[in-house]
């Protein structure tokens, strides 16, 4: 049986979707020269993931003046929450408590990041915690 295409951004379309969350809607040449400022990559390859991620719906287009303008449809909170969450499940079991162990454990966070989680749990004390989705053969 054949696999269910990922709707999950790439690496290298989450490059992409930086630019365009950055910039808000631009051309093929502008994500491209966005991109070569951090790595050398052909323009037709910038063309081909745009291609990919329009067919994943993280994208959309319109014409312009000189041909596309490519626009984030996917949010970063939305592919935040996506990423986030298959993290979770697959590497830390289901358990954001795991996670928040391991950043933690690995020195991750600094003064400000634990600051501001504390304050993000107190203001959420009294909240009832969704309760976690259960993987399959669990």
């Amino acid at each position: 049986m054949a696999r269910t295409p990922s709707t999950q951004p790439t690496d290298a379309e989450l490059e992409v979707l930086r630019v365009l969350w950055g910039s808000g809607p631009a051309g093929l040449g502008q994500v491209h020269a966005s991109i070569q400022q951090t790595r050398p990559v052909a323009l037709t390859t910038i063309a081909t993931t745009l291609k990919t991620m329009l067919e994943k719906g993280l994208v959309g287009r319109e014409d312009g003046p000189k041909g596309y303008l490519w626009k984030a449809v996917a949010t970063r909170e939305s592919t935040a929450t996506g990423l986030v969450g298959k993290i979770v499940q697959h590497v830390f079991d289901g358990s954001a408590r795991r996670l928040v162990a391991h950043l933690i454990e690995e020195g991750a966070l600094d003064d400000r990041d634990r600051d501001e989680i504390r304050a993000l749990l107190e203001g959420h004390a009294g909240t009832p915690a969704p309760r976690a989705r259960k993987g399959r053969g669990k």
